[in-house]
């Protein structure tokens, strides 16, 4: 520890005025901001990380920090805050967090943490900014779409004409009993038609 006077004179006269009577240089510690930020968003999640400058080791294991991050054209008076569980220079932000099609900024600061009896800090002033802007999840193509639909159409379809022709040929044998030779041609013909109709309506 130290004691530390500031002396002056005044009027001729010296005077030293006790500033602080004990005073220990790792009770009262701040760190320079953090450097290098950096961010990569995907679909899922914004990856976030950033480096350390002038910490010794013993003081970068026990450090916290403290993530701001908030929509581009904000103000940093509304931008949200996330005190990190870890010491490690590097978090994530859910994809959930963030509104697709939007520029987000983010910063953070740092100091040492908080359960630490042996030194205590302020925090830091804040780094500079990462921007970043969630991906889009890929959109299925259209021609994808398409063929999904026309399969799943596929199945009703034939089964209705199907049905169509035999309830047509079950009314036709009835009503053409003298001439049950010329009737299959006409079936025949009728069948065709449907599965050429069902096949273009597929394409």
């Amino acid at each position: 520890g130290y004691r530390v006077s500031l002396q002056g004179n005044v009027f001729g006269l010296n005077h030293t005025y006790m500033t602080f009577p004990e005073y220990n240089p790792r009770k009262h510690i701040k760190l320079d901001p953090p450097l290098n930020i950096q961010s990569n968003a995907t679909a899922s999640k914004c990856q976030i990380w950033w480096s350390v400058w002038n910490v010794p080791w013993y003081l970068a294991e026990i450090l916290q920090y403290e993530l701001q991050y908030k929509e581009y054209s904000m103000s940093w008076e509304v931008a949200l805050n996330k005190t990190l569980p870890s010491s490690l220079p590097q978090t994530e932000i859910e994809a959930t967090e963030l509104r697709s099609g939007i520029a987000y900024a983010a910063r953070v600061r740092c100091k040492v943490s908080e359960n630490e009896n042996s030194y205590h800090s302020q925090w830091s002033e804040w780094s500079q900014t990462t921007v970043f802007q969630r991906a889009d999840v890929p959109k299925v193509s259209e021609k994808i779409l398409n063929t999904k639909t026309m399969q799943f159409l596929f199945i009703p379809l034939s089964f209705g004409t199907l049905l169509y022709l035999f309830w047509n040929c079950k009314l036709s044998s009835r009503r053409q009993k003298a001439s049950p030779a010329l009737t299959f041609p006409r079936q025949l013909h009728s069948f065709s038609h449907s599965i050429v109709c069902t096949m273009g309506i597929l394409r």
